[in-house]
């Protein structure tokens, strides 16, 4: 992330009921001696449970920053009322791709990059759309 890791993980841990298991900046690191000052407080690696998944992420200098283009992180929602809750958090200072609206698959569907730069889907499915 371009330097708001910790925020965006404390974000998602709030918003989201995600659960940060690990935070470890590179001023906590053994042998951190030799760490300069300005990184010391920078993420080294953190990870949060959310949704059902593990994600992990680190700060990175500002000028090898991307946000994420071709993948999204999906969240799967139990309601209508839970995807507009959540598609309001996530596109706040985001950006929009696909505006929440029902589609033949999903009574709510978005597709948005938040203002920490990861992607996201948030499906609320119809029952019976997960074909085999």
């Amino acid at each position: 992330m371009k330097g708001n890791c910790e925020q965006a993980f404390r974000f998602y841990e709030q918003h989201l009921g995600g659960k940060i298991t690990m935070m470890m900046t590179h001023g906590q690191m053994p042998g951190s001696t030799n760490v300069p000052p300005e990184w010391r407080n920078v993420i080294l690696h953190a990870r949060i449970s959310i949704g059902g998944a593990e994600l992990m992420g680190a700060d990175v200098p500002p000028d090898r920053f991307k946000p994420m283009r071709s993948a999204y992180l999906s969240l799967t929602v139990n309601s209508i009322d839970e995807a507009k809750r959540i598609y309001a958090l996530l596109s706040e200072g985001g950006e929009i791709f696909m505006p929440m609206q029902e589609t033949f698959f999903a009574f709510r569907f978005a597709m948005l990059r938040d203002k920490f730069g990861t992607s996201w889907m948030i499906l609320h499915e119809r029952p019976g759309s997960q074909k085999v």
